[in-house]
């Protein structure tokens, strides 16, 4: 067997104290051992990594000062990955964890200095690959289809959305069926809504394909809980994952991809919250790509879409950064000239007293498909609703196009 990766290469003379520390001793258990093996061999690792990576952003800072942010064309297609619980699996022991999170809120505080987040930006395109499976030729043409959908129509109904969302104070979302989804989130307060606009208008300009309208909650009053049946985030698969949140954060979770809960809680903690005590919701946005949605249907490949697809088709929330990171203090504007005011959080406002606290290196969307999709309601001070979706189907007037695709 051939294994490719880095390799870290330490000296001669590596004692038994070193190979499994004296303090974990009071286990036989090998699993148990084997996670802090070698745990004390470099206890300055993370600090070397960290000033090996500034002394290689001084070196190249020319180059990082016009890094424009990259331009992507990924695949998609492979059979999807469901993990299974062994405990033989390596995995980080706690103080490990911490480190990790240390290395991560460093290095970006690092790269953001040599590579400012409001001078770069990213375009992302993808396309599928034979893998994928029979129907490969109809499914290439449907994606051709999708990535090229008419913007300027889809930004007409965009912005028909978005007034009606500048209109409130709360969203109400609700699921149907089975799923249990019950949040409501809180919006900042307009101050003057004829050039102000919580929400942006994505219309394929780099985040391809379209369509979104997407916002940074104000935490405090945003909460509930979000429900999905079944989700690919970061290429793993989650069953019946539920998060919980109060005050914005995620309080409480739970998935059934394993027997015990304790499993299915490390699960999440591993690959969602990746070991943040607490994780925020950083945006919440309404996804308009009905086109392909039905195409993920008709061809049963809603597992294998990308995240930039899969975002669009359905209310999505991510847990983590806001969508602004790293640029908060750079006006953004809709194609109607409207800044969009909503690009902070109370987390991510913490920057300017500790940047160390503002940010957590992670950004993780999590759509409800639109058939366990129950309302999305806007609610005013005076407690009034206007629908934007029922049943999973739009009915804000001037939206209509949008269930087209559904043969409606």
């Amino acid at each position: 067997m051939e294994v490719t990766g880095k390799v870290f290469k330490y000296g001669d003379n590596v004692d038994t104290d070193v190979i499994i520390p004296a303090r974990y001793l009071n286990s036989s258990d090998p699993a148990e051992l084997a996670k802090s093996c070698m745990e004390d061999i470099d206890p300055d690792f993370v600090k070397r990594k960290l000033r090996a990576m500034q002394t290689s952003y001084d070196e190249y800072a020319d180059l990082a000062d016009v890094h424009g942010g990259p331009a992507v064309i990924e695949t998609f297609g492979e059979k999807p990955f469901s993990p299974v619980s062994k405990p033989e699996s390596w995995a980080f022991t706690e103080a490990q964890q911490k480190l990790q999170l240390e290395l991560d809120n460093e290095s970006g505080q690092i790269t953001n200095r040599y590579i400012k987040g409001e001078e770069r930006s990213f375009t992302i395109i993808a396309y599928p690959i034979p893998e994928i499976g029979e129907d490969f030729p109809e499914i290439f043409r449907e994606i051709v289809k999708i990535n090229t959908l008419d913007y300027k129509k889809y930004q007409k109904i965009q912005q028909t959305i978005i007034d009606t969302l500048d209109t409130c104070e709360w969203v109400e979302i609700k699921g149907k069926g089975e799923n249990e989804t019950d949040l409501l989130i809180h919006l900042h307060t307009l101050t003057d809504a004829k050039i102000q606009t919580n929400f942006e208008n994505c219309v394929a300009d780099v985040n391809i394909p379209l369509g979104e309208v997407f916002t940074s909650p104000v935490l405090a009053g945003t909460g509930g809980m979000l429900h999905v049946s079944k989700v690919y985030l970061n290429g793993l698969q989650f069953c019946d994952l539920k998060l919980v949140f109060d005050c914005g954060q995620v309080i409480d979770y739970s998935c059934s991809n394993f027997e015990t809960e304790e499993e299915n809680r490390k699960y999440i903690e591993d690959n969602i919250l990746f070991h943040h005590p607490k994780l925020a919701m950083g945006e919440f946005a309404i996804g308009t790509n009905t086109t392909a949605y039905v195409a993920a249907q008709k061809y049963n490949i809603a597992d294998k879409l990308p995240i930039l697809i899969a975002e669009k088709m359905g209310p999505h929330f991510a847990v983590g950064d806001t969508c602004y990171s790293w640029s908060e203090d750079t006006p953004v504007y809709n194609p109607d000239g409207k800044e969009i005011i909503a690009r902070d959080n109370e987390i991510s406002e913490m920057r300017k007293e500790d940047v160390s606290l503002a940010y957590y290196g992670c950004h993780t969307d999590i759509t409800i498909p639109y058939d366990e999709l129950g309302s999305i309601r806007t609610i005013d001070d005076e407690g009034d609703m206007i629908s934007i979706i029922e049943d999973g189907r739009f009915v804000l007037p001037g939206t209509e196009a949008l269930n087209e695709p559904f043969g409606e």
